[in-house]
């Protein structure tokens, strides 16, 4: 050991597989990545370190759905409103029949949405490789390219060799290890924090129901969390809870308060944020128990693996996307998707306040291409929450829906540039678009594919 450091010895790694298309991530961007570039004919694999896909919906156990409308009509289409709804269709007959109709705030039976991602990933053709941890990526000798990525797994070392990587670990992990420049946090390093999200079981729905009813506080429970915060048996902090989902009479996904100061990106503030999470989760256990009447007897049956990550790293890319742009519903040439979900940035710490951005009801910005596109790096895309934006705007883009879109995109952008022999700018946008409207993408109302421009020609008078 020098200077705190070791060398390791030179090592033979094997080569355990050669794919056209390598997913980094198997959250909502990476199960949407991996299932639309299989279906393009791509030989696709997918690596995830834990045992299970679905992200911050499965891992962190999130709630519900973010909204997939701008409150008039669903806007996120494609992939990601297929799988919620075949997550609904798997749920019990109570489940189905009280959110056929919803699109926004869906609440996640993890365990069922497990299954559904399993089986859709599998049925698209995708290879899954789950309790793999990539450890580090291989460059070109003109590190333009990413020729592959080094493994760990309970196999031991390998090296997984791709035509093109689609980075969507939510951290923007590969891009970071192959050099691409990023951002993290505000203008003094400020993260948004962490949650620690939980099922509870034992709970009494129509109870609680009638206590708001009666007490006239809302489903946030505003009133009582303040309270309970006067009267000590809950820190400074969160006025309110995020989220109460019901995914029975009897069972609750609660998303409440926060964990400050955790950088996702480092082990050790991950190991601190697991720790403090749980804790926190069992001092809200007790003030439900204390507080809200129908949580008498509640039992927590489930936390989050890890504490649910808002915000990283956000990539450089060929364009950063600019809350000038999302304030004016801003459309680009290479839109490929659209976005209503409110600037939401929680406070970095139990005294500042957060911030709120809605767009009016009907009303979307546009997601260029090209905030998926790092610099410097040609065979590469980034989808989900660490794209190329400004700190507001990722505030808005970081949900399930919109990391859905983007996957979808990137995917379908990788068969393209397989099918041309190209890097990811040399595709033309104007088919990937094309093909995103085939697959039920919406790109605003201007935007329609070309089967259906015809039927609209056929029935003008």
């Amino acid at each position: 050991m020098n200077n705190g450091y070791i060398t390791l010895p030179s090592a033979v790694i094997p080569v355990t597989r050669e794919v056209d298309v390598l997913v980094i991530g198997g959250g909502a961007s990476g199960i949407a990545a991996a299932i639309a570039a299989a279906r393009g004919g791509a030989t696709t694999m997918l690596v995830e370190q834990r045992g299970f896909l679905g992200g911050m919906g499965t891992v962190a156990l999130v709630p519900a759905f973010c909204p997939f409308t701008d409150k008039q009509k669903p806007i996120v289409r494609g992939l990601g409103l297929q799988l919620m709804e075949q997550m609904k269709e798997a749920c019990d007959p109570a489940f189905r029949k009280e959110y056929q109709d919803m699109l926004d705030w869906v609440p996640i039976d993890p365990e069922v949405l497990k299954r559904v991602y399993d089986n859709a990933v599998l049925e698209s053709g995708v290879t899954p490789l789950y309790h793999t941890f990539v450890y580090d990526v291989v460059l070109s000798p003109d590190r333009k390219t990413v020729e592959g990525v080094i493994v760990v797994n309970k196999t031991g070392r390998s090296f997984i060799s791709c035509r093109y990587i689609i980075d969507c670990t939510g951290d923007g992990d590969i891009a970071a290890l192959a050099g691409v420049p990023f951002q993290k946090g505000g203008e003094e390093g400020e993260l948004q924090p962490g949650s620690m999200c939980y099922l509870l079981a034992n709970v009494d729905r129509p109870k609680f129901s009638r206590f708001l009813e009666e007490s006239g506080d809302t489903g946030q429970l505003h009133t009582t969390v303040e309270l309970a915060i006067s009267e000590g048996a809950l820190p400074e902090g969160r006025k309110s809870i995020s989220g109460l989902a019901w995914v029975s009479d009897y069972l609750v996904g609660v998303n409440f308060g926060h964990v400050f100061g955790i950088d996702g990106t480092l082990a050790e503030d991950l190991t601190r944020g697991a720790i403090e999470g749980r804790r926190t989760a069992e001092r809200q256990l007790q003030f439900f128990r204390k507080y809200v009447p129908g949580f008498e007897h509640a039992h927590m049956v489930a936390s989050g693996e890890q504490l649910g990550i808002r915000e990283t790293r956000r990539i450089e890319g060929d364009y950063i996307l600019t809350v000038d742009d999302f304030i004016t519903a801003r459309s680009f040439p290479d839109d490929i998707a659209r976005n209503a979900y409110y600037i939401d940035i929680h406070l970095a710490n139990s005294k500042s306040d957060m911030t709120f951005n809605h767009l009016p009801p009907g009303v979307s910005h546009g997601v260029p291409y090209r905030i998926m596109l790092p610099v410097g790096i040609d065979n590469l895309w980034v989808a989900g929450r660490s794209v190329s934006s400004d700190r507001a705007v990722q505030g808005s883009l970081r949900v399930m829906p919109n990391c859905f879109s983007m996957g979808q995109a990137a995917g379908t952008a990788a068969v393209l540039a397989l099918q041309g022999s190209t890097g990811s700018r040399g595709i033309a946008v104007a088919e990937l678009q094309r093909r995103l409207l085939e697959q039920d993408v919406w790109l605003g109302e201007d935007r329609v594919p070309a089967e259906k421009e015809k039927e609209k020609e056929g029935n003008t008078p």
